[in-house]
């Protein structure tokens, strides 16, 4: 149990359990990592997470009803990444910095995802966030920008319920 259940309790339900879980697989396919050349590291895991977690936070905010399954959401995420961090190692003492940052970093990621799909070219998000400023040959972006572009769109018609049992379309 991490130090946000310890100290908060369980407060996210099982409600978004399934989405959470759909979100992490999701971000583990292979594509992202073979033709996306997302790094298969720590790092390069947290970032396409973060990216395929961005697209359902954005759905979930366009609709009043994902207001409530996008705040567990990320109470979900807040205590996947404690227990992350206690798995390799990281202490009592420490884990509260580590996880402020990783929340922070999440919300600049929603911000410059969310800017580059209005403007229809989340290219320079991907390498400024996922890429960490390295930008690998262009098919790569092109491949993870237009994933992420396409599940942007399908999550446009999926209904706020069965995103939340975890139907990614």
């Amino acid at each position: 149990m991490g130090l946000w259940q310890r100290l908060f309790g369980d407060r996210t339900g099982a409600e978004v359990a399934p989405l959470y879980a759909a979100i992490v697989a999701r971000a583990r396919e292979p594509h992202w990592y073979r033709d996306g050349a997302v790094p298969d590291t720590v790092d390069g895991r947290f970032d396409m997470i973060a990216a395929v977690l961005s697209m359902i936070l954005i759905r979930l905010e366009g609709d009043p009803a994902g207001a409530a399954p996008a705040a567990h959401l990320a109470e979900r995420f807040v205590n996947d990444m404690d227990a992350q961090l206690r798995e390799i190692g990281i202490g009592d003492i420490v884990v509260g910095k580590h996880i402020g940052r990783m929340m922070g970093m999440l919300g600049g990621r929603l911000g410059a995802y969310r800017d580059g799909l209005t403007s229809g070219n989340i290219a320079p998000a991907l390498i400024r966030n996922l890429y960490r400023g390295e930008a690998p040959a262009r098919e790569a972006i092109d491949h993870v920008g237009g994933a992420l572009m396409a599940l942007h769109e399908r999550l446009a018609a999926q209904p706020i319920g069965g995103l939340v049992a975890g139907d990614l379309p």
